[in-house]
């Protein structure tokens, strides 16, 4: 019987599986390569069944208090003019007047770290290095050189999941590049917005820029096409050149943002893709969010898909703690439909603004009515 699970990865797919698996009663230790918890980061999504996730987890209440709140978007040139508003809606969180809550990434993070049971070891500072194994139990090493044998082992480890590529063959084959650079970076509030967005947006770059919830920094998001050159990982000066050269034409408020960018430590660079895997476990190794499924921030959907992945393969393995397989095939049964209309709506809306309609399905496009009523 499954007793003890590794988790590597705490985001948020990683935390609300460790809540779910913790509440089942499984020993959870939960492995995070950053040092310590990180503040800053953009505002996600909790839309559609993930608000009934959050609900079955005590925190719909805390999670609306931190909303981002933000009271509409003004269009702006490249002089930084506006062009247009809307008190209906924004770019990053949609319809305004939609029961979905935008959140800041750190603070929805701090509340599921909070609602973890006292019993979940949460290690910082450490990564799974090795990972072998094959009918019971499984031997990792860490980065540390500490060592541990676990019943199974979750990768929750994002995009560039090392679980993904110690233990999957097909690493090459399942990353579908969408050709597209996101750069996320934070500054001072350097243009006096207070609960506002602004965006400015032509072919081939979209800004999108908006205020923390104590009005003190602005969050700031700059997306553009590679051309098709790939930047190494890591490389910070050539990323924030990359940025600079894109924004080079703008003035006004706009060009004070990109100036700032120099400045900042808080810069997170990728070049955005699809996780397509044909399988999301094999043995005792599974996958869940972004490791298992990227559908990419465009989509709008990575933190419902991570919320509802990890809730479903959590109480799977609550139901069959002696059968690890069943309970990753039900698992992957259930949400694949959902992961793949998911992944399919950003090649639908061609990497702009989603449709109400197609958001609505998209949103919703799961039934977890009878996992829910389990845990009611």
């Amino acid at each position: 019987m499954v007793r003890n699970i590794l988790i590597s990865g705490a985001g948020v797919a990683g935390l609300t599986l460790a809540y779910w698996l913790g509440k089942a009663g499984f020993r959870v230790t939960l492995v995070e390569m950053q040092p310590a918890f990180r503040r800053g980061g953009q505002a996600v999504d909790i839309r559609g069944v993930a608000l009934d996730v959050i609900r079955a987890m005590g925190l719909l209440d805390k999670a609306r208090e931190l909303r981002t709140r933000l009271k509409g978007m003004s269009m702006l040139d490249a002089h930084g003019v506006e062009i247009g508003r809307t008190v209906e809606r924004t770019f990053s969180a949609g319809r305004l007047d939609s029961p979905d809550i935008e959140i800041f990434r750190d603070d929805l993070c701090e509340l599921l770290m909070g609602a973890l049971d006292e019993q979940t070891e949460v290690v910082n500072g450490d990564s799974v290095q090795t990972l072998e194994g094959e009918d019971e139990d499984l031997a990792v090493t860490f980065a540390s050189g500490r060592q541990g044998v676990f019943d199974l082992v979750i990768g929750a480890d994002g995009i560039y999941s090392t679980t993904r590529k110690l233990w999957f063959d097909q690493e090459a084959s399942v990353v579908k590049s969408l050709d597209v650079v996101l750069a996320l970076f934070t500054t001072p509030n350097l243009i006096g917005l207070t609960d506002w967005q602004v965006m400015h947006r032509v072919e081939g770059l979209g800004v999108v820029i908006y205020p923390s919830r104590d009005q003190t920094e602005l969050r700031v998001s700059v997306g553009f096409g590679n051309d098709g050159v790939p930047m190494r990982r890591g490389d910070v000066a050539a990323q924030k050149a990359m940025i600079v050269s894109h924004c080079a034409h703008l003035d006004g408020s706009l060009s004070r943002i990109a100036d700032a960018l120099e400045e900042t430590s808080q810069l997170y660079y990728n070049e955005l893709a699809q996780i397509r895997m044909p399988r999301w476990s094999g043995g005792r190794v599974g996958l869940v969010g972004d490791a298992a499924h990227c559908a990419s921030p465009f989509s709008g959907q990575g933190t419902s898909l991570a919320l509802v992945g990890a809730f479903v393969l959590g109480r799977e393995l609550a139901r069959y703690p002696d059968q690890p397989g069943l309970a990753f095939e039900l698992y992957e049964r259930r949400m694949r439909p959902f992961v793949l209309m998911n992944q399919d709506m950003v090649d639908v809306t061609r990497l702009g603004p989603i449709p109400d309609e197609i958001m609505t399905r998209a949103k919703t496009g799961i039934e977890l009515g009878d996992l829910l009523e389990e845990v009611a």
